[in-house]
């Protein structure tokens, strides 16, 4: 009976310990999602007032799926892709040498310095580049003084700036995951696949990055999320060249202040995250199953053989 009564005391106590855990998952996470799930439903009276749900109704969501928006989303969507694909081409390769090449007494400041432009406001990062890229920037003056380009740099207000912004904001989000997958993955394996006269590359194709699947699912989830709902990056350097989906729904809250079309845009955005995330998914998923698949032994045509004293071997 005590043993019972310490145990449930015990269950409580963890309970306990996770409430900070679940308050803020509930007050910071799912009450604002509900909040613009309720204000979705409702409509914009008049000129003065941002919102009213005295009607239910669900012609937001009409209004939402405009062309405007869908040719939007397609950009968002292609700059999110881009953008994730680029970081984990450029987060491979270093966290590949931060967790197995560099010396150990290098790692600790390395991972120091990719989080070095966290200690900076979001914002300010991005004028940053607003400021390098500009045509009468520190970049396109140097370019001239090389011989590089004859005319000043054209890359403000586009969207390869767009592209060049997010890659920069978000990469730290994919080396951090990938150099703890890589590095708990530990030298055994690859030490192995070495002594089996396998070639670095083969190593770190068939060993090194099937280990490292983890941290390459959770980089790509921690930056194509976020990604494709940033506004303050298309807004600074993009124009209406790199227009988001983030903009558009900034613009129904700030100044069309529209709530409800806003609220509608936010919650069909997320919708469509979601089903990109698990059409990424299911694809993954199946190239995986291929490869295991192209990868079985079959084994059901061999025959024990014996020993002469008659056991199998």
């Amino acid at each position: 009976m005590a043993g019972s009564a310490q145990k449930a005391f015990k269950r409580r106590g963890d309970a306990y310990l996770a409430f900070p855990t679940w308050a803020f998952l509930l007050f910071f996470f799912l009450l604002p999602i509900g909040l613009v799930l309720w204000y979705s439903f409702g409509q914009k009276p008049d000129v003065f007032t941002a919102h009213d749900n005295s009607v239910f109704s669900f012609n937001r969501y009409a209004e939402a799926f405009n062309e405007t928006f869908l040719q939007t989303f397609w950009n968002t969507l292609g700059i999110g892709v881009t953008g994730t694909v680029l970081c984990l081409l450029i987060a491979v390769p270093f966290a590949y040498w931060l967790a197995i090449k560099a010396p150990g007494w290098f790692r600790p400041l390395g991972l120091a310095l990719v989080l070095v432009p966290f200690w900076t406001n979001f914002l300010v990062r991005t004028l940053g580049w607003q400021i390098l890229l500009a045509p009468e920037g520190p970049v396109s003056n140097w370019l001239q003084q090389l011989g590089l380009t004859s005319s000043p740099l054209d890359l403000l207000y586009t969207r390869g700036a767009v592209q060049l912004g997010v890659v920069y904001n978000y990469l730290p989000l994919m080396i951090l995951p990938l150099y703890v997958a890589i590095d708990r993955a530990g030298p055994a394996l690859r030490e192995a696949s070495r002594d089996l006269g396998a070639s670095r590359f083969r190593t770190l194709f068939t060993v090194t990055l099937p280990l490292a699947a983890p941290g390459i699912a959770s980089g790509s989830l921690l930056v194509f999320i976020p990604l494709m709902g940033d506004y303050v990056t298309a807004s600074v350097l993009g124009g209406a060249q790199g227009n988001m989906v983030g903009q558009l729904v900034a613009n129904q809250f700030n100044v069309a202040q529209n709530w409800a079309l806003g609220s509608a845009m936010a919650v069909v955005l997320m919708m469509f995250i979601a089903a990109a995330v698990a059409v990424a998914g299911v694809l993954t998923l199946s190239i995986r199953w291929l490869i295991r698949r192209r990868r079985r032994i079959d084994l059901s045509g061999l025959e024990p053989t014996t020993t002469s004293k008659g056991a199998q071997r």
